[in-house]
């Protein structure tokens, strides 16, 4: 009887264990809507610098990112404390994927390596206040790290 009392125990609490879903981490709006895009998995690592002023119309940012299939990611506005209108990437990163979208009156650019990779990666966005506005520009370099793999020893 005490065996069986200890496995129902046990499977309960395994299967509560599974029930333990935290949300993904939410890019703003705490407290407000919710993000649309709060399934993504953040990154392990990610450590952002800037975006700072590099030019006229250009800014830079760095980021530490591990290759673990999670994203990091910067957060923008227009000056004037707006999301911008449009965006794009040109050129894109080539060892991982950039998604820009806009949210809570913030522009984000997420930046997800390919998986296992290690090394540079650098990708240009290009930010459209309006129409007939001049664009402005974020060059992005992403440094990169694999995940640490332990073996048996």
């Amino acid at each position: 009887m005490r065996l069986r009392l200890s496995a129902i125990m046990m499977t309960t609490g395994i299967l509560l264990a599974g029930c333990d879903n935290k949300p993904a981490v939410n890019l703003g709006g705490i407290g407000g809507t919710p993000n649309p895009y709060n399934y993504m998995k953040a990154s392990g690592q990610c450590q952002v610098t800037g975006p700072t002023a590099a030019g006229k119309d250009t800014r830079t940012a760095s980021m530490q990112v591990r290759s673990d299939d999670g994203y990091c990611a910067i957060e923008t506005r227009v000056s004037a404390g707006h999301p911008y209108a449009s965006f794009g990437v040109s050129p894109a990163p080539e060892h991982g994927k950039a998604f820009i979208y806009n949210y809570n009156d913030h522009t984000y650019v997420t930046y997800t390596p390919n998986t296992a990779y290690s090394g540079a990666d650098r990708f240009r966005v290009v930010l459209i206040t309006g129409e007939k506005q001049p664009r402005e520009y974020m060059d992005v370099t992403a440094n990169v790290t694999a995940p640490a793999v332990s073996t048996a020893k």
